[in-house]
This record gives C-alpha cells, sequence and structure tokens, in this order.
C-alpha cells in the first residue's frame, strides 16, 4: 500500500470511489436507489457488512425524501445521533431534528413505569403535530414500543430507521419492521449505532442536494 496524494476537499469523493472499487472487486453491485446509503454507512463505519446486511423497504429512499420535503421531524433515540444529523440541510426543507431522551418529564416517567427512557420518548414523539421519521441508532426497546403502539391502534410511524447496536433483543427488534407495511431502511443483524442512524438522514439529505457518489 503506497501513500496516496488526495486534495483536502477530494478525501471524501475519493473515499467512495475507493469503497465502489473494493466492492466491485468482490463481485458486489448495489442497488442504483440504494446505494448512496449504504456506501455512506461504509464510509463511517469502514465495515463492508452493510453492502449486505443492510435492507429497504420498496422506494424507502424516496418516500424518506417525501417526507423531508413535507416538513416532517426527525426524531432519535441518542442526542449523538442528533448531534450527527446535518440540521442546516434539514431546516432547509422546514425540518426539525428532535431527540427527548435527556428531557426530565421522559426520565421521571420511565423511572415511575419501570420502563426505558427510550421507550418514553417513543410515546412522547408519537404525539407531535407532523410526520416523524424515526431514527433509532442505540435502544431496541424503541422499536419495541413503535410497533407495539402499532399493533395497539395507538400510532403507526411514517418511517423507520432500525439500526441499534447490541446484543440484547436487537436483530428481534429489527425483525419486527422487516417486511411490514411501514417504510423501513434496516441493518439486519447486532450491528448499528447513533453514528449509523445519523448517517443515513445525511445520505439522504445530501441526495437531495447533490450527489456526487460514484
Amino acid at each position: 500500500m503506497e501513500f496516496e496524494t488526495v486534495r483536502p476537499e477530494e478525501i471524501e469523493k475519493r473515499s467512495f470511489e475507493i469503497i465502489t472499487e473494493e466492492l466491485e472487486a468482490t463481485g458486489i453491485f448495489l442497488d442504483e436507489e440504494t446505494s448512496f446509503v449504504t456506501k455512506r454507512c461504509i464510509h463511517t463505519s469502514a465495515d463492508f457488512d452493510y453492502a449486505t446486511t443492510l435492507s429497504f423497504s420498496e422506494g424507502a429512499v424516496d418516500e424518506m425524501k417525501r417526507l423531508i420535503r413535507s416538513g416532517a421531524y426527525i426524531v432519535t433515540d441518542t442526542n449523538m445521533a442528533l448531534a450527527g444529523i446535518n440540521k442546516k440541510k434539514l431546516s432547509a426543507f422546514s425540518g426539525e431534528a428532535l431527540c427527548f431522551m435527556a428531557d426530565e418529564d421522559v426520565a421521571a416517567e420511565a423511572k415511575e413505569r419501570g420502563i426505558t427512557r427510550a421507550a418514553v420518548s417513543m410515546e412522547k414523539a408519537a404525539r407531535l403535530d407532523s410526520d416523524v421519521i424515526f431514527a433509532i441508532g442505540n435502544a431496541p426497546t424503541a422499536l419495541v414500543k413503535l410497533h407495539e403502539m402499532m399493533e395497539q391502534g395507538i400510532f403507526t410511524p411514517k418511517f423507520v430507521i432500525g439500526v441499534p447496536v447490541g446484543f440484547v433483543n436487537v436483530v428481534w427488534a429489527k425483525e419486527l419492521f422487516l417486511g411490514g407495511d411501514v417504510p423501513y431502511i434496516i441493518n439486519k443483524g447486532r450491528k448499528g449505532g447513533s453514528n449509523i442512524a445519523a448517517c443515513i438522514c445525511n445520505a439522504v439529505l445530501y441526495d437531495m442536494g447533490q450527489n456526487y457518489l460514484p
């Protein structure tokens, strides 16, 4: 491996070129409609497993763009994911990113009921006065609560990004939405994280502006 001279403004573009080259060298050719999302997840994590585990419902990217254009909220389950979302680009569509995990009322209610703050946060988000894109990168209980509210007929999310990372109930919680009626971007298996949830949001936001990825 040799040192490669790349201008600072070209580093990200070159990174995506390398990702494409390495995928194609192993015989992996991504779906054109969703490849930019998958490649950004690989770029964020340096983990090529996302090429085979990241799953999209039919027309997922177009539906997420439609929701963003309509001014939908993006609600995360961690302040880390919230910090990672490009809020300037989101605000261009009159959207807003929110996280309720640190709210005092959420913490108090979660303690009183003996459930996670993530679950209570989902209930709070369900009461918002606009459509919501849920970007879940940490807590499988957030996905479980969303699915529970669906089954009870209380609330149906407009879109779910389900990429919590971990070992306890993570795979099972993701599978609740795979193949379902709610549009989704789900990463099968244990991998994911707040950074991946944010980067999926950013991938779509960036593509709504300009898409220079190969």
